[in-house]
């Protein structure tokens, strides 16, 4: 499985200091896009993303493990996920975005985005681990 490196959306600062995310409570999804379709840091809500299908995908949805502050600094650590292709394929996708699903206005906003580097295909019967680092968590904020 390829590494992956952690981005965010611009417009995730601003809807964290406005109290759009509760990310201890909140349901937060992945989105999957390929190569073609790549996320950039000025998108801002789904709607601005070309998702591949997820017809053969497992549940998407993150399981939030602790959200945290030391000192000031916030620490957001979600259990990581892995995605299972039952009855065709997933993707080919390269980018693994984490959108916010509970909010309505605006609705999905975005948070951010690894890059895995290459398009990854999920075939039929296989598993994805998207590994969000149980320990240090994908972002801090300070």
């Amino acid at each position: 499985m390829p590494t992956s490196s952690w981005n965010k959306h611009d417009q995730f600062v601003e809807d964290l200091a406005n109290g759009v995310h509760n990310l201890g409570s909140d349901t937060l999804t992945v989105a999957l896009c390929a190569a073609a379709n790549a996320p950039v840091a000025g998108n801002s809500v789904l709607a601005d993303l070309t998702e591949v299908s997820y017809t053969y995908c497992s549940s998407r949805d993150l399981t939030t493990t602790s959200v945290t502050q030391t000192s000031g600094t916030l620490k957001a650590i979600f259990a990581d996920l892995t995605l299972t292709a039952s009855g065709g394929a997933i993707g080919p996708f390269r980018y693994v975005v984490i959108y916010n699903n509970t909010p309505t206005s605006p609705a999905d906003p975005l948070i951010g985005w690894l890059d895995y580097g290459a398009d990854v295909t999920v075939n039929d019967g296989e598993t994805f681990l998207i590994d969000l680092n149980n320990v240090s968590g994908i972002f801090t904020a300070a």
